[in-house]
Order: C-alpha cells, then structure tokens, then sequence
C-alpha cells in the first residue's frame, strides 16, 4: 500500500492536508511526516488534558454542594437572579440522558455537562455570585494571584486547544507554544491538587514526544 498524498487527501480530505503540502511544495515525504507528528503531539497532550478536565469538574462540583447545601446544586439556577442561563446546559444534560432511556439523577447531569459549561462559571458575568465561593476549588493558587481572570482566562485557552486536539485539528506548528500550554495546564493542576501533577508525570510523555517531533521536523 502506497501511503501517498493521494491517500490523505482522500481518508484526511484536501482541506485537512492543504496547510502541510503547502509547507513542503517539494517534499511530499516531509509533509507527510509532520501530519504524523501532529497525530503524535495530540495523543502525548491527552493525559494533561484529560486530567485537567476531570479534576476541574470534580473540584468545582465540590464546591457549588458546599455552596447550595445539595447533590442537585444545579437546581438553583432557574430561580437565582444572574445564573438563570446556565440553566441551559442542565436541560441540555437533562434530555441527553433522557434520550438513552436513563433515569435522570444528579451523578449523571455532572457527567453529562460539557466543559464549556465547567469553564463558563468562572466567566466575569457569574464573579458576583460565583467567585467567593468557587475559587475554594484552587486552594493551593497563591494568593497574589487569587482573582478569578487569573483562573478563566487559562482555562479559557485550556478549553479552546482540548477542542482543537479532540477535533483532530492541527497543533504541531508552534512546539514552544504548545509546550506553554502544557505547563500552563500543569500549572492549573497545582493550583487545584499539589500531588496530582507529580502522580501525571509518571504517564506524561510530552516532554519525550515533543524532543523526538523536533528530531523529525529539523533534522
């Protein structure tokens, strides 16, 4: 099987392949190559980002049970002035699971949620009634930098580039940048669980797959 320019634009579509051809006008090998590296960048983020999402979720979840006293702390938001439109990604949840034929319980509309809505509650509409009791969930920021847009805007940037990887969208094109990200979701880790970014670090393979990317990509 000839693994050519021809076969990935047909499986990966020209559009897809467009921005690596146009790289290597020359070297259909090379621009084959760096596809492969982004593939390969993707998978060596997963674990960061995988983690990041479901400490998030689990920490602030924690945090709105204090809050409201109660498992379903999603309940309040039809009725509580200025969080009425979070109410969306409830019924959302809600009709999701209601469409599996499943019983509807509070564990599975946390589940359910998306991490748009995760990231949306630390937005500057929810800092008046949110915020005090929210960055409960980042005990260990310190506290020179303990202001709400010094959580949303990261996690703002931590949504956008899961979106990208989950989407199989490309990434490996600015290695020092992504390498930023990295550290800076690793830094929102700590911010959450002091121990949690030296248990990753066992599984984490970032540092050895962007080292041999670099090997590829600069030879």
């Amino acid at each position: 099987m000839s693994f050519d320019k021809h076969f990935f634009e047909k499986v990966f579509s020209d559009k897809r392949m467009e921005r690596y051809f146009s790289l290597y006008p020359e070297d259909e090998s090379r621009a084959i190559a760096h596809y492969r590296c982004n593939l390969e960048l993707s998978e060596a983020m997963y674990p960061s980002l995988s983690v990041l999402e479901v400490t998030l979720r689990n920490a602030l979840c924690r945090e709105l049970r204090t809050m409201t006293g109660r498992d379903d702390w999603y309940a309040i938001f039809p009725t509580t002035p200025g969080l009425s439109s979070l109410n969306k990604y409830i019924t959302q949840a809600s009709k999701h699971i209601s469409g599996r034929h499943e019983l509807v319980t509070p564990s599975k509309i946390i589940a359910e949620l998306t991490l748009g809505f995760w990231v949306s509650l630390l937005n500057s509409e929810y800092e008046r009634i949110l915020w005090k009791d929210l960055r409960r969930a980042f005990p260990y920021m310190p506290k020179n930098l303990r202001q709400r847009k010094n959580v949303s805007a990261p996690l703002n940037r931590f949504r956008t580039f899961r979106n990208r990887v989950f989407h199989n969208e490309s990434i490996c094109w600015n290695l020092n940048r992504v390498k930023d990200l990295h550290d800076e979701f690793i830094k929102l880790l700590s911010w959450m669980n002091k121990d949690v970014p030296e248990w990753l670090a066992i599984s984490d393979r970032f540092d050895k797959v962007t080292e041999n990317i670099n090997k590829v990509l600069d030879p």
